[in-house]
């Protein structure tokens, strides 16, 4: 059975992480949303140039252009056998765009990680990428361990971007728990735990939703 999972949770909680690595392991694509807006960007393509501002002040692109994005990348063949889906849905009318996009196809499985707010603040005022590739560097690297580029704090990582980032979390995206907690196909995960543990314990929430495959 094709496993379409959404992993929900704050900026600095390891979606992308958790998601690549899921993704690795179950040999479906992982669909980043805000892989392919950076990408854009720095391709200074018309969809790069209208999301830059919004990105650098931690402000959401809009509905419509996101949806554009994951509307065009669900439907590939390699998505046929399942996807991981990082950064998407942020808001609930993404995440009705999404069920109706999905109608018809196995259910979602949703898993939320939650992570107290200190230790996120935490984390991504002190966290680097690779200015090169976009690679998110281990704690204690000084250059990537991908390509060998130099490692940057990206501009949407100062303290005060970061806590704009928290604040339109909380107001546009934590109604997502709201919308998904009462199906059946939803979980939480303890984000505050070592990267491996919150591998294990994602894979077991996922494996605890009836008819989908451990």
């Amino acid at each position: 059975m094709a496993v379409r999972l959404v992993i929900l949770g704050p900026p600095g909680a390891g979606k992308g992480t958790q998601a690549e690595r899921f993704a690795r392991g179950r040999g479906v694509p992982r669909i980043s949303t805000g892989d392919i807006l950076r990408e854009a960007v720095q391709a200074g393509t018309e969809l790069g140039r209208a999301s830059k501002a919004l990105m650098d002040a931690g402000q959401l692109v809009s509905d419509e252009i996101v949806f554009g994005i994951v509307r065009e990348r669900v439907v590939r063949p390699d998505a046929n056998e399942g996807f991981v889906l990082d950064g998407f849905p942020r808001t609930v009318t993404q995440a009705r765009l999404l069920d109706s996009v999905l109608k018809g196809a196995p259910p979602l499985v949703v898993v939320n990680i939650e992570i107290p707010e200190s230790a996120l603040v935490e984390r991504l005022t002190t966290r680097r990428i690779c200015a090169n590739c976009g690679w998110n560097a281990v704690t204690g690297l000084t250059a990537c361990a991908r390509c060998g580029g130099p490692l940057v704090q990206r501009k949407d990582d100062g303290v005060e971007v970061v806590k704009e980032r928290l604040r339109v979390y909380a107001r546009e995206t934590e109604p997502l728990v709201e919308f998904y907690e009462s199906r059946p196909t939803f979980r939480c995960v303890d984000g505050d735990q070592t990267p491996d543990a919150v591998a294990a314990d994602l894979a077991a929430a996922v494996a605890s939703v009836g008819g989908v495959p451990a």
